[in-house]
């Protein structure tokens, strides 16, 4: 039996992110905010998503897009629903849990509750802003 690795290389980071948004991307409850709504082009996007991720999980990269800026506007297209982000949550977490263990994928887990919990607050609670 394979043990599973933790999160070490941006290459790791590369394949959860890709094998996240092919769950993410079809997804019946989400698919369509990436797809309809944002009209994602995950060939342009995925670079960023992988600064993004490697630069809180495993070293600084001066990433410094405003995340919260991308999400508030499309908030503005389609109201994101706490159950999109849980929805979102559990496939990011279970894409975690299928390819990686140790203390950064628990991290990566970690850190994706925080951001979930932070962007819906900020969302829907705009004078924290």
């Amino acid at each position: 039996m394979n043990e599973k690795k933790d999160i070490e290389t941006r290459t790791d980071i590369e394949h959860l992110i890709q094998c996240f948004y092919e769950k993410a991307l079809i997804d019946q409850q989400i698919g369509f905010i990436f797809t309809d709504i944002a009209k994602i082009d995950l060939k342009n996007h995925l670079p960023h998503l992988f600064d993004f991720w490697e630069n809180i999980l495993l070293k600084p990269n001066g990433y410094k897009k405003n995340v919260l800026k991308v999400h508030l506007d499309l908030n503005k297209k389609v109201n994101l629903r706490p159950e999109h982000f849980e929805r979102w949550l559990n496939l990011f977490s279970a894409t975690v849990d299928k390819l990686f263990e140790g203390i950064i994928a628990n991290n990566a887990k970690n850190k994706a509750l925080s951001i979930a919990t932070v962007m819906q607050t900020k969302l829907h609670r705009p004078s924290l802003l």
